[in-house]
């Protein structure tokens, strides 16, 4: 032990802003992976894009159907799909957001 905290991109230097929920896809155990070196979380995801399916979709806060309902994605629009669970997919228009859930029947998904 030489005394002195590591030095470099990715040294910790104490706390920093939690972005709001929403902003930025970030999670306590998951983040995307752009994210690495700026936020430490456990896991981070590579993005899986999936465009969105005739009709559009609603993107929500959390994965329920009553939740606050965030804005509405098109027709075409490439969602980054970080994480699926059951019938919900999280993840992002973009790295600067907006985040949230969408039903992962309105994504399309090689397979089907």
């Amino acid at each position: 032990m030489t005394g002195t905290a590591p030095q470099g991109p990715f040294a910790l230097t104490g706390p920093i802003a939690r972005p709001e929920p929403g902003q930025v896809p970030l999670r306590g155990d998951l983040a995307h992976i752009g994210l690495a070196g700026k936020h430490f979380v456990p896991h981070y995801a590579v993005p899986q894009p999936r465009a969105v399916l005739p009709g559009g979709a609603p993107l929500y806060a959390d994965p329920d159907d009553t939740s606050q309902e965030l804005c509405t994605l098109l027709e075409g629009d490439s969602f980054e799909v970080l994480d699926v669970s059951r019938e919900w997919a999280w993840g992002c228009l973009s790295l600067e957001g907006p985040v949230g859930f969408v039903r992962h029947d309105r994504l399309e998904f090689p397979g089907g």
